[in-house]
């Protein structure tokens, strides 16, 4: 590497951990402290005038709790070998992640399930979650699916959600947290394109705000076309200790019912 390339691509890694930082709202010296090196030395990485050593590069993006796509960005913009790998989900390496993935949402049911990844785009989904979907338009089925298109188009999942305003700002809400998180400008793109849409005939939330016991909250209730009244709340799950790309991304967002009437409406939903 010649010493030209080598000041440009430790000014570009400077660059991207300046904006790392930016985003996890921390001073140099905060930094500097959590990662146990001196603040003069990450200020000369900033600014390119100082090349840092892949471990230094990996300290740093583990300490900014930067995505694993991220952190090969980093190391490739500062010359080295990305150390994560990234396979497609169909790939044989990535069957154990299928299965596990088979089990939870096979295991879930009656109840809806749903796995994404990072943009809300469909990896999949159980047979109960493919039900509440009957009676949405048929464009918004159309591979790739984004879920949170799917759920928040008024002629998506909305069109049979009760409180769909408060539900509408739940989901909203994990969005803009994500996007501030990530920065990702989809997910921006995302973001601007659900908060346009349509809330024709808002409700009054202030009932439907209270939750499980009081403890959870929202509570979506929904009608699918010609079926019962359900209630449900929701729980997140991830794969915490994942060192692949793709895997590190995936969310499985998993519906509970939220009374009775609700676990028996479910046992007699129609499958598909």
């Amino acid at each position: 590497m010649s010493p030209e390339e080598a000041t440009s691509s430790d000014s570009e890694v400077g660059a991207i951990l300046r904006r790392w930082r930016g985003l996890r709202q921390l001073t140099q010296l905060d930094l500097a402290l959590d990662a146990g090196v001196s603040a003069r030395h990450l200020s000369f990485v900033e600014t390119g005038r100082s090349r840092p050593s892949a471990e230094m590069v990996l300290l740093l993006a583990e300490k900014l709790d930067v995505p694993l796509r991220e952190r090969n960005r980093m190391l490739l913009a500062a010359g080295y070998a990305p150390s994560f790998s990234e396979l497609s989900m169909d790939e044989a390496p990535m069957a154990p992640v299928r299965e596990a993935l088979d089990v939870i949402l096979d295991g879930h049911e009656p109840n809806p399930a749903v796995v994404v990844d990072r943009r809300w785009n469909l990896v999949a989904a159980n047979a109960t979650m493919a039900a509440l979907a009957v009676g949405v338009d048929e464009t918004l089925l159309e591979p790739p699916v984004n879920v949170m298109r799917l759920g928040l188009h008024p002629r998506g999942l909305a069109a049979s959600v009760a409180n769909h305003v408060q539900v509408r700002q739940y989901f909203i809400g994990r969005l803009e947290r994500q996007v501030a998180l990530s920065g990702d400008a989809e997910l921006s793109e995302l973001l601007d394109e659900v908060s346009a849409y349509s809330t024709a005939g808002e409700e009054d939330t202030s009932a439907a705000a209270t939750g499980v016991g009081n403890v959870l909250t929202p509570v979506m209730r929904m009608r699918p076309p010609g079926g019962e009244e359900m209630s449900f709340f929701f729980s997140v799950a991830t794969f915490g200790t994942a060192v692949e790309v793709t895997t590190s991304e995936l969310s499985i967002e998993l519906g509970f019912p939220a009374d009775l009437a609700t676990v028996e409406a479910l046992r007699k939903l129609p499958r598909r």
